[in-house]
Formats: structure tokens, sequence, C-alpha cells
């Protein structure tokens, strides 16, 4: 579906290009775009192999078995349904992690990850379970102090401070993970009082 939105898009810029006489414009703005893609693909794959190596320092270290310890309340709290000794509360607690640090590419793995495990919980059902729209929730809604990607993206394109955007970031996530969160327990205890 979204391939097609994509080219429709395109189509429609090439019709318009060729209606306003400036088609070749649009030929222009293509190259220079395509070019523009792809160094900012190789700077962001710097980064992200930097970061994505401190996440796998950080677990060989021990430093990820520590924020799995100190996150379990908060995993309990959110997933209550999971068994305490269970593989998946690491790879949430590993998603949530590389969310706050920002790096979205580390916490991808991790969050299919966990989301397979708790399928398996879910005796492997076609609907997704609470836990499991937890996990999107949080996961998608991503508490994060460093965004490491906007940072990227920013000192890309001529930051003077990439960095800048620090407290505005942590601001917006918390605000949106406390949404999130919130929304998450609500939909649980409504879910649970239909099921009595």
């Amino acid at each position: 579906m979204l391939s097609y939105l994509w080219g429709l898009m395109i189509i429609i810029g090439i019709i318009v290009g060729v209606f306003n006489g400036n088609i070749a414009d649009v030929g222009n703005a293509a190259i220079s775009s395509s070019k523009e893609a792809v160094t900012l693909c190789i700077s962001m794959l710097g980064i992200m192999a930097m970061w994505t190596g401190m996440m796998q320092v950080a677990k060989k270290c021990g430093l990820v078995a520590s924020f799995t310890k100190a996150l379990r309340p908060i995993i309990r709290f959110l997933f209550p349904d999971i068994p305490k000794g269970h593989p998946v509360n690491e790879y949430i607690a590993s998603n949530m992690i590389a969310n706050i640090l920002g790096l979205g590419w580390a916490a991808t793995p991790m969050g299919l990850m966990a989301m397979k495990e708790l399928k398996g919980l879910n005796a492997n059902s076609d609907i997704a379970s609470c836990d499991m729209c937890t996990l999107l929730i949080v996961n998608i809604s991503s508490l994060q102090l460093i965004p490491v990607n906007i940072i990227a993206y920013r000192s890309q394109y001529g930051s003077v401070n990439p960095s800048e955007i620090l407290m505005a970031g942590i601001i917006a996530t918390s605000i949106s993970t406390l949404s999130g969160v919130i929304f998450s327990v609500t939909a649980r205890k409504l879910v649970s009082r239909k099921k009595r």
C-alpha cells in the first residue's frame, strides 16, 4: 500500500512539473536528493555502527543485565502477565534501554525478539495480548534521553549546535511515554473487567 502511495506522489509531482514548465527542476531535484540520501545513509551508518557496538559492549560487560535488574519493577508494572524469570524480560529491558539511548536500530531487533516471545506466551494467537500491545505502545512512544538520530541529522545538515534539542526531546518523549503508559494501564484494566 505504501509503495502505491509513494508512486502516486512521484507521478503527481512529475505531472505538476510538466504543467508548470518546471520539469527540469523536478529532474534536478531528483538527482540532488538521491545524492543527499546516499550521503546521509553513509553518515548514519557510522553512527549506527558505533552505538550498536556500544550496546554489544554494554551487554558483554554486564551493564544490560544490571539495567534489566533495575528495570524489573517497571517491567513488572507494565507487563504483569509475564512470568518472572522468562527471557522476554531481558529483551524488553534491552529494547527500553536502546530506546532511552535513542538507538532505534539497536532497539528494533530486541523488540522483535520480545514480540516473538510474547506471542509464544499468548499461545501463538493471531490476536495481540495486552502485553504485546503495551510493548508496542512503549516502543513507539520511546522515552529518549539522547536522540541520536535527530542529533545526527542536525549535524549532517550543518547545525551549529546539533545537541541543543536534548531538553526538548526529553520533554516530548517523556510526555509521549507517560501518555502511552496511562493508556496501556487503563486499557488493560478495561479488558480485565470485560473478562470477568
